[in-house]
């Protein structure tokens, strides 16, 4: 435990000085600077860490929160940067591999999707959400290319600047894709109709920094989408936690929502990812008093690994209970 201790400590006393540097830049553009700091800063924050953010004191919180919106601001500038020189080409989307991170979004896209129809047995979106899609709709692009091909997706954000630019990604575009694609404008607090439309919504990370406006946002979600709608909440565990918000599952389901999944990778990709689904007001009333039944016992949640892994846990245990039925058959 005091080996953990110190562990935690160390990365606390990092992350809190490469903080006061990122604070002190001029300027959060792309630069060899900034490139250089948020390289550390993320290279600090990947590895599995024992540290539990929610655990930290005051002064820590609060450097946390500061340095959460400063990697926001730094991830807006840097998206604006690439969505510009993207659309100097004459057919952006042949060249979404210029942006360093790109494949990082492939692979998050792709366990987001894996996860909802693992966990959403038989859903078949034909209109999606995104909410946070910003300059570079890396996500809505993805799902829509390579796994929702059926579906439209209107990509939400409060940026009119940010929309614009992700316009102009699709200068070219094939008809089928670019016609799947919508821009919109607007706060989601002020979304009621609109979202009772949608058989997914994706909330974006950065969609509510803090824990209070996340909740805010997840409950306005709950009151306005249809029942049956899936929610794919995207969040953070341990030391990634200093890099984006992390979603407490409990916000979810307080929201109106059945928590279906959670799931903390461990490799490149840094979000963590919640599914799960909205309910009517008398399941929901079920579902709280099943879930204050469980804590009163002590049951949680359980933590999923990525599709893959589950897939192999749960046919080796479909394999023992056809092995069981078949002995039992012979037994008879």
């Amino acid at each position: 435990m005091e080996a953990q201790n110190q562990e935690v400590a160390a990365l606390v006393e990092k992350i809190a000085g490469l903080h006061a540097a990122i604070s002190k830049l001029p300027s959060l553009s792309p630069s060899a600077e900034v490139d250089a700091l948020f390289t550390d800063l993320v290279t600090a924050c990947v590895p599995a860490s024992p540290v539990d953010v929610a655990k930290l004191g005051p002064e820590a919180q609060a450097m946390r929160e500061e340095l959460i919106r400063l990697c926001s601001a730094a991830e807006g500038h840097l998206e604006a940067h690439y969505a510009d020189m993207l659309a100097a080409f004459d057919s952006p989307l042949d060249h979404l591999a210029r942006f360093p991170y790109y494949g990082n979004y492939v692979n998050l896209s792709k366990l987001e999707y894996d996860l909802l129809v693992r966990y959403v047995p038989g859903i078949a979106p034909t209109r999606v959400a995104f909410v946070g899609s910003g300059p570079l709709p890396f996500s809505s692009l993805v799902l829509a290319a390579h796994h929702l091909p059926d579906a439209v997706f209107d990509n939400y954000d409060r940026c009119g600047a940010a929309n614009e630019r992700a316009r102009r990604l699709f200068r070219g575009a094939d008809e089928g894709l670019g016609a799947r694609m919508a821009f919109h404008t607007a706060d989601v607090a002020t979304l009621t109709g609109e979202l009772g439309a949608y058989d997914v919504v994706f909330l974006a990370a950065l969609v509510g920094m803090a824990a209070e406006e996340k909740a805010g946002v997840i409950a306005h979600l709950g009151a306005h989408m249809a029942d049956g709608a899936a929610l794919v909440v995207r969040s953070a565990h341990g030391a990634r936690g200093f890099l984006y918000p992390i979603v407490d599952p409990e916000d979810v389901r307080r929201g109106g929502f059945d928590v279906l999944a959670v799931c903390h990778p461990e490799d490149e990709v840094i979000n963590s990812v919640i599914v799960a689904r909205k309910v009517g007001a008398a399941a929901a009333a079920a579902a709280a008093r099943r879930d204050e039944l469980a804590d009163s016992r002590g049951v949680v949640l359980p933590v999923v690994g990525p599709p893959s892994t589950c897939c192999k846990v749960e046919a080796s245990a479909v394999e023992k209970a056809e092995e069981f039925a078949a002995n039992k058959e012979l037994s008879v």
